[in-house]
C-alpha cells in the first residue's frame, strides 16, 4: 500500500519526441527503496540554474523554504513545458496564428505580431528562432487550435525544417495560453514540446527577476497557469492523459501558495514603510508606465541623471517597481517610480500578481506614460496600456482613480528615430510630448510640464515671502519646501525675499509658527 501511494507520486510522462526533450532531465523514473522510501524524488538535485543561490535580502530576508524547487519543479516543467535551467539552449519555431476576419480578428497586424513574438523568443539569450510562420485560422478555439489541413502543413513543414539539417527542439504557439488538452493534440503531431506566450514570458521573467520580491512575484505567477490546467485534468476535459496527477502533488501546489502569500505579506510590509516615510516627507511621486521596452528606464536616467541606472534593450527588463530621486526646474524634489512593463497577448493572471508591486504607481499624484512612436504598432501598444492602466485604477484602493488616470502626461519616446513630420499629427491630437532618452532632445520642456503638473494635482503653490535673513523662518523653508530662488529686500536689508514652492498645509503651518505670533 505504502508503495503504490508513495509511486503515485511521480509522473507518468510518456511523451515519445523526436528530438531532445524540453525538460528531459527533470523527468526520470524513480526506484522505491524500502529504507529510504522514492530514491531520487525528494532528494534529486534539480539543476536550477535560476534558483538564488543567496536568499537573504539586506532589508527584509526571507525564508529559504519558499524556494524548494523540487517536488514544485516536477509538476511546473511539465504543466509550462518549461525549465529553471535558464541557459539550455533552444532551437524554436514560431507559429503566429491569427484570425482572418470577423469580430475575432486582432487590430495588430500578423507581421507586427509575429515580430514581437519573434522578440519574446530572442530576449532568452541562448534561445533561437530557427523559423518563424503566420497561420491564418477562422477560430483560435479548436483542440488542436489549427484545422486538420493546416495542421499537417506545419508538421510537413517541420519534417522538412529537420531534413533540412535543422535541429528543432520546440514550437512556440504565439497565443496567451494553451489548454492542456491543445499542448497534448499539438505535441503529438509535432513530436516536440509546445509553449504559448504565458509560458515564455514566465522564462523571461525568471532571467530577469534579481530581488526578492520579484522572485516571489514571478513563483506566484506560475500558480494560476499550473492551476488552470490541473482543472481541466480534473473536469476530464483532456483525452488520452499521458499523465497522472494525484492528490499529494495538488497540495504541493496549495502548500506553495500559502508560503509565497506569506513570504510576499512581509516582503511587502517593508516597502509599505517606505511608502509612509515618502508620505510624511510629502514628497511628490511620479509613475512611469508603458509597453515593455517602450524606454520607461531609459527616460527615468534622463529625468534624474542617476548614472547607476543601467537601461537594457530587452522586454520585461524591469520588474521592481523603483524608486528615483528627481529634481525639477524649481528645486522641487520628486520621486520617479519605474514599472512593470505591459505587453498585450498575456492573460490577466499573470498581470493580477504584479497589481501589488504596482501599488506604488496607483497611488502616485502623477502618470507619465511612454510610448515608444519608433514603433509601427504604436497606436495599439498605447490603447493596450490605457486599458490595462485603466482596470488596474478600478480594482486598486485608489478611490481618486479617475482623476489619476485623467492626469496623464503622454510622452513619445525614440523620437531620434522616426521623421518627426510623420508624426506631426499625433502631437496635437493625442498632446504628445516628444522627447528622446538617447539625446536628451525635450527633457529639459517635459521637467518644465511635469512641474506644472505636480504643483496643480498636489495643490502647491510658487509664492514670495519676506523673511528675516538668516533667521528660524528661512531654515523652516529650507526644510519644508523648495526655495527656487534667495535674493536680498532691497527695501530691507535685514530682510531677504524667499521664492518657495510650497504645499497648503505647509504654508498654514508657517503661517501658525511664525505669521500669526
Amino acid at each position: 500500500m505504502m508503495l503504490r501511494n508513495l509511486s503515485r507520486m511521480v509522473f507518468r510522462h510518456k511523451f515519445s519526441y523526436n528530438s531532445q526533450p524540453f525538460v528531459q532531465a527533470q523527468f526520470v523514473r524513480c526506484k522505491y527503496y524500502e529504507t529510504t522510501g522514492v530514491k531520487g524524488f525528494k532528494g534529486r538535485k534539480v539543476n536550477n540554474y535560476n534558483q538564488p543561490e543567496d536568499v537573504e535580502n539586506e532589508d527584509v530576508g526571507t525564508n529559504s523554504t519558499v524556494f524548494d524547487y523540487s517536488e514544485y519543479d516536477i509538476i511546473a516543467n511539465h504543466m509550462m513545458n518549461t525549465t529553471r535551467n535558464i541557459l539550455n539552449i533552444q532551437n524554436v519555431i514560431v507559429l503566429q496564428p491569427y484570425v482572418k476576419w470577423g469580430a475575432r480578428k486582432s487590430a495588430t497586424k500578423p507581421e507586427l505580431a509575429l515580430q514581437e513574438a519573434e522578440a519574446l523568443v530572442r530576449s532568452i539569450p541562448t534561445w533561437t528562432v530557427e523559423h518563424s510562420v503566420k497561420v491564418p485560422l477562422e477560430s483560435l478555439e479548436k483542440q488542436s487550435v489549427f484545422g486538420k489541413g493546416k495542421l499537417a502543413e506545419l508538421k510537413s513543414l517541420i519534417q522538412e525544417l529537420r531534413r533540412s539539417g535543422k535541429r528543432i527542439t520546440c514550437v512556440f504557439v504565439s497565443k496567451s495560453t494553451l489548454t492542456l488538452n491543445q499542448k497534448q493534440n499539438l505535441e503529438s503531431s509535432f513530436g516536440v514540446p509546445v509553449i504559448d506566450r504565458y509560458s515564455i514570458v514566465i522564462q523571461i521573467m525568471r532571467l530577469h527577476a534579481t530581488s526578492m520580491e520579484a522572485k516571489l512575484q514571478v513563483a506566484m505567477a506560475e500558480l494560476p497557469y499550473i492551476r488552470s490546467q490541473t482543472e481541466e485534468i480534473n473536469n476530464l476535459t483532456v483525452k488520452n492523459i499521458r499523465f497522472s496527477f494525484t492528490d499529494e502533488q495538488r497540495q504541493v501546489l496549495k502548500d506553495r501558495e500559502k508560503k509565497l502569500k506569506n513570504e510576499l505579506i512581509r516582503v511587502r510590509g517593508h516597502r509599505e514603510l517606505l511608502r509612509s516615510k515618502r508620505k510624511k516627507e510629502n514628497i511628490p511621486i511620479v509613475a512611469v508606465v508603458g509597453y515593455t521596452n517602450a524606454g520607461k528606464t531609459s527616460l527615468i536616467k534622463a529625468l534624474t541623471n542617476e548614472q547607476r541606472l543601467e537601461p537594457k534593450d530587452q522586454l520585461f527588463a524591469t520588474l521592481d517597481v523603483t524608486a528615483h530621486t528627481g529634481m525639477t526646474p524649481s528645486n522641487l524634489k520628486v520621486i520617479f517610480m519605474d514599472t512593470v512593463g505591459f505587453m498585450s497577448e498575456i492573460p490577466t493572471g499573470l498581470i493580477e500578481c504584479f497589481i501589488a508591486t504596482l501599488e506604488d504607481a496607483m497611488l502616485a499624484d502623477l502618470i507619465i506614460h511612454v510610448h515608444d512612436v519608433s514603433h509601427e504598432n504604436y497606436p495599439e501598444q498605447r490603447k493596450h496600456v490605457e486599458q490595462t492602466l485603466r482596470s488596474l485604477l478600478q480594482n486598486s484602493n485608489n478611490a481618486d482613480g479617475e482623476r489619476l488616470f485623467n492626469n496623464i502626461v503622454n510622452v513619445g519616446n525614440k523620437c531620434d528615430l522616426v521623421n518627426l513630420d510623420d508624426i506631426k499629427q499625433w502631437t496635437v491630437s493625442e498632446n504628445l510630448h516628444l522627447i528622446s532618452s538617447k539625446t536628451l532632445v525635450g527633457i529639459g520642456d517635459l521637467m518644465d510640464v511635469v512641474e506644472k503638473q505636480i504643483l496643480l494635482t498636489t495643490n502647491r503653490k510658487k509664492i514670495t515671502i519676506r523673511v528675516p535673513m538668516g533667521g528660524a523662518e528661512s531654515a523652516w523653508l529650507y526644510k519644508n519646501s523648495a526655495v527656487t530662488e534667495f535674493v536680498g529686500d532691497p527695501e530691507n536689508q535685514q530682510k531677504c525675499l524667499m521664492t518657495v514652492i510650497i504645499s497648503e498645509a505647509k504654508l498654514q503651518q508657517f503661517r501658525h509658527i511664525f505669521v500669526n505670533k
